[in-house]
């Protein structure tokens, strides 16, 4: 019985969360304030200065979001430091970036989210001009002081890549039930994923960060002509431009979860939510065929974490019919006159004390968490419908 709650309770939490965690944890033990330490640092002495980064955007028909971007990228940087690929917009997006000042360039036929982003660096030429190049999507906005904490991280002549923090933009805040329930359960899956799994995968001598999210992300710009952005067959370009940096060996990746804030705008009805999911994790299994495996730290971890998701997943999946015939057949059992084996040991399939202790309890762990990282206790009353969601995932 204690064996089986283990069990549960360890994929319920997460085996990559567990192994990451602690080495995070071991990081904060052994790090002496590394964030504020850099932060110290003499602006543009030891780490590229404002002047020297430029903001790169794709766009499809985003009027009703751009403004509001490169806004929030305007406050932190001049507009002529903002360069939009407009990926065959027929709607005002080009419009709209030229009023705003930003540099804009449309590209017809549409190619893209990364064939826009690979075609824009070259007719921009932004890596002849620029230090760091972030990528940042066309829904996003930036913390006042994503700037002031991520490029110190490039102190580190190793780093070639800052990965962005994402939380979820609340305004505007969800109408519906379903909505609140879905971006709260996204915002604990960033809680989970950057402070408990990234944060320990960016560690210096670990450095196995398995993606550099898309969203708001920053590059030294002398790598990007080493990676693949546009490769073929992919649905999204994120993975496998990290996945390129660790194959090419290209340098290091740092993290920090209270370093390059940014919030991304998250789907607060059910159809987008579930077309999102499937194009993650469908660029993520992409991606692996794409690489295959080799040997190394980085591939290691992915590997661990492609077992995860495989057992897993195949664990939620029975979850929910085990536990039905479990129900039944206990149901059964008490109102039979005989004693039969068969429902027995059906009815032992999924007791309650499993799903109670290894399947709930370790859940709500992490809502708890995220709940605590994020001031909201509201997320406590939403509890009861992130085992479900994990079922959906």
């Amino acid at each position: 019985m204690t064996s089986a709650i283990f069990i549960f309770a360890i994929f319920i939490l997460g085996l990559t969360t567990v192994l990451w965690s602690s080495v995070g944890l071991i990081r904060v033990l052994t790090e002496k304030s590394p964030l504020r330490q850099r932060q110290r640092l003499t602006p543009g002495k030891d780490y590229p200065d404002i002047s020297q980064v430029a903001i790169l955007i794709a766009a499809h028909n985003e009027e009703l979001v751009i403004n509001k971007t490169i806004a929030s990228a305007t406050a932190l940087l001049p507009a002529s430091q903002i360069f939009v690929a407009s990926d065959g917009s027929t709607d005002a997006t080009v419009q709209l970036v030229g009023s705003a000042g930003a540099n804009v360039v449309d590209l017809n036929p549409n190619r893209g989210k990364a064939g826009a982003l690979s075609a824009a660096i070259d007719h921009f030429e932004l890596a002849k001009h620029f230090e760091v190049v972030m990528l940042l999507d066309a829904d996003t906005q930036l913390a006042s002081d994503y700037f002031t904490t991520g490029l110190p991280m490039f102190a580190d002549p190793e780093v070639v890549a800052v990965a962005g923090r994402a939380r979820t933009l609340l305004d505007p805040a969800p109408s519906t039930i379903m909505g609140k329930i879905l971006v709260a359960y996204r915002e604990r899956l960033y809680q989970v994923v950057q402070v408990l799994v990234k944060f320990g995968q960016a560690a210096p001598k670990v450095n196995v960060v398995s993606i550099v999210p898309g969203f708001a992300s920053m590059y030294r710009s002398r790598i990007l002509h080493d990676i693949d952005i546009a490769a073929k067959g992919l649905t999204i370009e994120d993975f496998n431009m990290t996945f390129e940096v660790h194959a090419k060996k290209l340098g290091r990746i740092a993290f920090h979860p209270n370093a390059a804030i940014a919030y991304t705008q998250d789907p607060d009805n059910f159809r987008d939510y579930t077309r999102q999911v499937r194009r993650w994790t469908l660029g993520f299994w992409q991606t692996v065929r794409r690489h295959g495996f080799h040997l190394g730290k980085f591939w290691f971890a992915v590997g661990v974490y492609v077992f995860e998701l495989v057992t897993s997943s195949l664990m939620f999946l029975v979850l929910v019919p085990a536990a039905i015939v479990s129900g039944l057949a206990g149901v059964l059992l008490a109102r039979s006159p005989e004693h039969d084996p068969t429902l027995y040991h059906l009815s032992g399939l999924l007791p309650p004390y499993l799903i109670l202790f290894g399947v709930i309890a370790p859940d709500l762990i992490l809502t708890i968490f995220a709940a605590i990282m994020t001031r909201r206790i509201s997320y406590l009353l939403m509890a009861p419908a992130f085992p479900v969601m994990r079922v959906v995932d």
